[in-house]
């Protein structure tokens, strides 16, 4: 198994710095997940619950954006609920119908990366303690802090991984990594 694929070596006493290595990690298993799988397959539920792989992918991007970009720094960003039908938070995920998924799956999964680089950013230039900013996502309430926003966003990349695990082996046969 190349490197890149093994769970993160990094033995740091920088908890931050152990988010970021694992929310990479995880972004790349979620690619590695992806590719490989035809257009139809992006496209085609193998579950009840009725998402796509595509579907599940543009979630995992909008829900890092919505967590760290717009809930922590409260940062405008357009369509934070973007991967719901009609944006209802509630809503079921969704992906246009008519864009070109090989060309959309490249344009998603260029977004996740460049979202991580962003998370990576927050994470080296604010405190794990440091409480999100209100606004955005935290208008009423006591916002969390970065520490609960790192663990949520990374339980979501372990248990939608695991769900793209069991959606691929039921594509295509592929298993594990």
């Amino acid at each position: 198994m190349p490197l890149s694929e093994r769970e993160p070596q990094l033995d740091s006493a920088d908890p931050a710095a152990q988010f970021a290595a694992y929310l990479d990690y995880y972004r790349g298993a979620v690619e590695r997940k992806l590719r490989g799988l035809s257009d139809d397959e992006l496209r085609t539920s193998r579950l009840p619950s009725g998402w796509t792989p595509l579907e599940m992918l543009t979630h995992l991007v909008h829900m890092e954006r919505r967590w760290f970009r717009w809930g922590f720094l409260a940062e405008p960003v357009d369509a934070p609920w973007g991967d719901h039908e009609a944006e209802d938070p509630h809503g079921r995920w969704h992906v246009a119908d008519d864009a070109e998924p090989g060309a959309l799956l490249d344009e998603l999964l260029a977004a996740l990366h460049d979202g991580g680089t962003r998370t990576s950013e927050i994470l080296a230039e604010h405190a794990l303690d440091e409480r999100g900013a209100r606004g955005g996502r935290f208008t009423a309430g006591t916002p969390p802090t970065l520490l609960w926003i790192c663990f949520h966003v990374l339980q979501e990349y372990a248990r939608h991984a695991g769900h793209l695990d069991i959606a691929r082996e039921l594509s295509d046969g592929a298993a594990g990594e």
